[in-house]
């Protein structure tokens, strides 16, 4: 039921070419630290889960491409690290991924270790899903209709997903009897890739407009509303795709289920919600839909990529160490210190 978005080929990233969904299933080869920087600036691999993955294994390929070993290695590291790191800012994942790969290589520095280093993080990330899956799909009652924003399945995580694995699950278990996907402009993750995903795993969603889903919340039209994340701080704020934020304000406001689907990765307990630079975009992918421009020469934009969703708007945050309740400040740090 599940594609698997990337495989490591000893001497390369063969990963889904996201931009290709749904008309084609192409899978490229990155071979060169180049080749990863442009995969994830250009979306061709997106989802929080994933981009950390893939970062991680492209301090691998960078080790074995450079032959190096002890202080010449981390020297190479470190410059690969800085460059990556400047591809997407808001993604924290990106970062603790990177981060766990140069803890374990200076211990060790070996291309052995980094190779098995990212490798572990690729397979962990796997089985975090499959736990997050399972624990998401109980809080589903039964016959519910569920709403999900951008694309949180395997194209996000490298196999089963965070919120679509939850829905995936939960389907399974007969306990969904519809599915609305919000398209989720301005690159369609929603209609492209969710889309693709449900249908892959034998489901049929609905898809929506991203403006028609506060208001098909607000009429009773949907019981849950479960989404992925960015980035998760210590009280339980979380950044995630833009239109996050008015999805969790109409289920506030109408009393609907508003839970949050992401592994302990995503979390960031350092920083406060002044410190994450949101994302902002090129104009370009606004003003242009399917190669073809719809605003007319001259228009100003703002592509903001995320947004931030308070933590008093969040019934649950789903894990892989278990559903985190609120009050967050208390509940999150205590779950992460946890050896669950």
């Amino acid at each position: 039921m599940y594609l698997r978005s990337v495989e490591w080929r000893r001497d390369h990233i063969r990963i889904v070419d996201q931009t290709e969904l749904p008309h084609r299933l192409v899978y490229r080869d990155l071979e060169t630290l180049e080749d990863v920087a442009e995969a994830i600036v250009n979306m061709r691999v997106r989802g929080a889960p994933l981009i950390g993955v893939v970062a991680a294994l492209g301090l691998a390929l960078e080790a074995i491409k450079s032959g190096q070993e002890g202080d010449g290695l981390i020297r190479v590291l470190e410059k690969a690290y800085n460059v990556l790191a400047s591809t997407r800012p808001t993604a924290v994942n990106l970062f603790n991924a990177m981060d766990m790969v140069m803890e374990r290589a200076r211990a060790d520095p070996s291309v052995n270790t980094v190779v098995e280093a990212a490798v572990q993080i690729m397979e962990m990330e796997v089985e975090n899903n499959r736990r997050i899956a399972s624990l998401g799909a109980e809080l589903i009652p039964d016959g519910a209709t569920v709403l999900t924003h951008c694309n949180t399945g395997s194209l996000a995580a490298v196999e089963i997903g965070t919120a679509l694995g939850v829905i995936i699950e939960a389907y399974k278990k007969g306990r969904i009897s519809k599915v609305f996907i919000t398209e989720t402009r301005p690159k369609l993750q929603g209609a492209r890739l969710t889309a693709y995903e449900l249908l892959y795993a034998g489901i049929k969603p609905v898809l929506i407009v991203d403006s028609a889903a506060p208001f098909l919340i607000s009429r009773g039209d949907v019981d849950v509303v479960i989404v992925g994340a960015d980035r998760i701080l210590s009280d339980g704020t979380t950044f995630n795709k833009i239109g996050t934020y008015s999805l969790a304000l109409a289920s506030h406001l109408s009393d609907t289920r508003f839970y949050v689907a992401a592994p302990t990765t995503t979390f960031d307990l350092e920083s406060d919600r002044d410190d994450v630079k949101i994302e902002v975009r090129s104009g370009d992918e606004i003003i242009n839909c399917g190669g073809c421009r719809i605003a007319p020469e001259g228009v100003d934009t703002l592509n903001l990529a995320f947004d931030a969703t308070p933590p008093e708007f969040i019934d649950g945050i789903i894990t892989e160490k278990g559903v985190l309740k609120p009050p967050f400040s208390s509940s999150i740090p205590s779950i992460l210190e946890s050896n669950v």
